[in-house]
């Protein structure tokens, strides 16, 4: 068991270090600080299943550092929800194969809506619809799942996990957020006695 265990780390481990890094990164950054910081709209993350769950920890990470973020579920926009976009605003979907029906569909509602709505995503097929249309596409490196049948999104979903990460640190450099500033957002439990005080010192 423990030698199993250690060898589903080195694989976990290995997908992140291989997620590829390129200017895109860059590209993702400056678009958010651009559309939500500069511009005052919002980050709307998106994504189908188990994506849709990294979508959403993704959006509340970014609310909490300063960028206003919310999760649209793909099938509650097709009956209303995608009202809750506005200009300015940018979306970030996320779909492991890039051609998630829910997923595609929301980008032809969406661009309905607003011609002009720039989006994000990230994906394990750079050649895939989604990543064709997007104004920036992050890809995973298509690591293979740590599952026993290579089907349940595992490492997928880890490194769609990473890749949001990283969006979050890079656009708090660009943004000079701080620890003052995270205090104010984050009032409760143990991290925000702990960003308050630090603010003291």
């Amino acid at each position: 068991m423990i030698n199993s265990i250690q060898q589903l780390l080195q694989q976990e481990a290995q997908a992140v270090l291989s997620i590829p890094v390129t200017d895109a990164y860059e590209k993702a950054v400056a678009l958010i600080v651009e559309q939500v910081h500069v511009k005052r709209g919002k980050l709307v993350t998106s994504g189908m299943g188990k994506a849709g769950q990294i979508a959403m920890n993704i959006a509340t990470t970014f609310c909490s550092t300063g960028i206003p973020a919310v999760f649209l579920h793909p099938s509650e926009a097709q009956h209303g929800d995608l009202g809750i976009l506005q200009e300015n605003d940018l979306l970030l979907l996320i779909s492991n194969s890039g051609k998630t029906r829910e997923i595609v569909e929301l980008t032809q509602l969406a661009h309905n809506l607003n011609p002009d709505l720039k989006f994000i995503v990230i994906t394990a097929n750079p050649e895939s619809p989604l990543a064709q249309e997007s104004d920036v596409c992050l890809c995973t490196g298509k690591p293979d799942e740590v599952c026993l049948i290579g089907m349940t999104p595992t490492t997928s979903t880890t490194v769609m996990t990473v890749i949001g990460d990283i969006l979050v640190v890079k656009t708090m450099e660009k943004t000079g957020f701080t620890v003052a500033d995270y205090s104010k957002r984050h009032h409760g439990g143990y991290l925000g006695e702990k960003s308050r005080s630090l603010c003291g010192k």
